[in-house]
């Protein structure tokens, strides 16, 4: 050790490879330069199409130089109109869902079998990516914001429920025991040792899963599940690329102000 440890003083230091095996290390480099040279000689290539998009796509761009929110502004109003709605309603409802299987899903607070059941509950409405939620509405209740709401208020269960649960397993034990220790109901011991703690951040969490859904309101309109998606889908059909541009600006501000004004709710309660 000493010889190495001589040999080693005055040698600039270098960083260790991230995989230390010379012989591996080159394996994998190869072997992932092959797989890349197969996987694009497999894609098959239309340069017509290739063309053909190009020449929409710079059109597309043209629009949003001359974005037109008069030809169809009676439609563009009432699918932002319809997203807003849908949008509040099924933050709402999710939320309000949400908060119990929270309780629920925390280990430190929770019976193990409650416990299991609410961690089902997420593990349920996480797997099913909201697309695929709201096709099966679609098919259930037809098209409409029905569809959209209980689609979003399936996803935001998952979402709110998932990283509530984990805020609550990671509060402060002490101030929680300390309400219990003084004979406090159960419901008293959450009122008061429990959600102080995790009010900030369900605020916050609530006012992003809000923008979420928003946003997520456009995607399920392409599926026929109402708001400013069906009209957007709508003008990209006719290529009426002003239309969708004025859509997607409008989306965009929308966005914006959501996000300003979380930032402003969120500094305010923490």
């Amino acid at each position: 050790m000493t010889a190495r440890l001589e040999d080693m003083v005055g040698t600039p230091w270098r960083k260790p490879p991230f995989v230390r095996s010379a012989a591996l290390r080159w394996t994998l480099i190869v072997g992932t330069i092959a797989y890349l040279i197969a996987a694009f000689a497999t894609i098959e290539v239309d340069w017509g199409r290739v063309y053909i998009g190009l020449e929409r796509g710079w059109q597309f761009i043209l629009g949003f130089a001359n974005p037109d929110f008069t030809s169809r502004g009676k439609d563009i109003w009432e699918g932002l109109l319809e997203s807003i709605v849908m949008t509040v309603a099924a933050s709402v409802v999710g939320i309000a869902i949400s908060i119990p299987i929270a309780l629920g899903a925390a280990r430190n607070i929770a019976p193990l079998p409650v416990y299991l059941v609410c961690r089902a509950i997420i593990a349920v409405s996480r797997a099913l990516q909201e697309i695929i939620v709201a096709i099966l509405l679609v098919a259930i209740f037809g098209f409409g914001p029905l569809a959209g709401f209980l689609t979003l208020s399936f996803a935001t269960i998952g979402f709110l429920s998932k990283l509530l649960a984990e805020d609550i397993e990671s509060m402060d034990r002490v101030q929680a025991e300390a309400i219990k220790a003084s004979g406090a109901s159960w419901m008293q011991w959450i009122n008061y040792g429990v959600q102080p703690q995790v009010m900030p951040r369900l605020i916050g969490l609530s006012m992003y899963r809000i923008d979420i859904n928003f946003r997520e309101s456009a995607i399920l309109g392409l599926v026929g599940a109402g708001g400013i998606g069906a009209t957007l889908n709508t003008a990209f059909d006719r290529y009426e690329y002003n239309t969708a541009a004025a859509i997607l600006l409008l989306i965009i501000g929308i966005v914006m102000a959501l996000e300003y004004l979380s930032g402003i709710i969120r500094a305010r309660v923490q």
